[in-house]
């Protein structure tokens, strides 16, 4: 598939411009450095998918057309192949990094992380972590660190990784295929997608803090 012409400044937060840009090749590259790379937590998964699959509908946008198959073929690819090499990356490297590291935020994160894998399990948070926005980045090198099997990740990431990324790419070919002229709405709806896609991360941040706060009242 040839790469479409760069004739504009590509911006890496929106969704629409990196998909004029780079078409597949970008949905592979943006879900493999968000999912696989600790780099990659600011990049738009959730809003570049369900856009790529609006985009595949034919008439649903004058800027760009995209193929569904290889919007489908280039997300699974991206999401499945970025969390095994996190993971990889985990396995190899996580607990000399942890050892070296003064990063507050890396040893919270490292933190988080397995308190989610106890409380819910390996398989249920390797899951639910696809659908949390900069979770889905930091939990799949941790998992490795933390030395969840790896046949279980394997598995569950596989599971998690297709439900999201085929999930949200049929779901933006579904409502394109239902509403006219749908891409007049594309700011709004993108919109809402990054809201409801924070919204587990904004729940998880004051439950953490009220349980903070129940220990320090109850160590008064």
């Amino acid at each position: 598939m040839p790469l479409p012409v760069l004739n504009q400044a590509v911006n890496v937060l929106d969704a629409t411009s990196l998909l004029s840009s780079f078409g597949a090749v970008g949905i592979f590259v943006v879900l493999f450095a968000e999912t696989g790379l600790l780099i990659g937590f600011f990049l738009p998964g959730d809003s570049l998918l369900f856009t790529a699959g609006l985009l595949s509908v034919a008439g649903a946008s004058d800027v760009v057309h995209l193929s569904l198959w290889q919007v489908l073929v280039a997300a699974l690819a991206g999401a499945l192949l970025g969390a095994q090499t996190g993971y990889a990356i985990g396995r190899r490297g996580g607990p000399a990094l942890l050892a070296r590291t003064r990063s507050r935020k890396i040893h919270e994160g490292a933190a988080r992380a397995a308190e989610l894998l106890e409380r819910y399990g390996y398989a249920k948070a390797v899951v639910l972590a696809r659908f949390v926005p900069v979770v889905r980045t930091v939990l799949n090198p941790l998992a490795g660190t933390l030395d969840v099997p790896a046949r279980t990740f394997t598995l569950w990431q596989i599971i998690g990784g297709t439900v999201w990324s085929v999930g949200l790419v049929l779901g933006g070919y579904a409502l394109g295929s239902s509403v006219p002229h749908v891409d007049t709405y594309l700011l709004p709806i993108v919109a809402v997608i990054v809201a409801v896609s924070l919204t587990p991360l904004v729940l998880e941040v004051v439950r953490g803090r009220r349980k903070s706060a129940d220990s320090s009242a109850e160590g008064l």
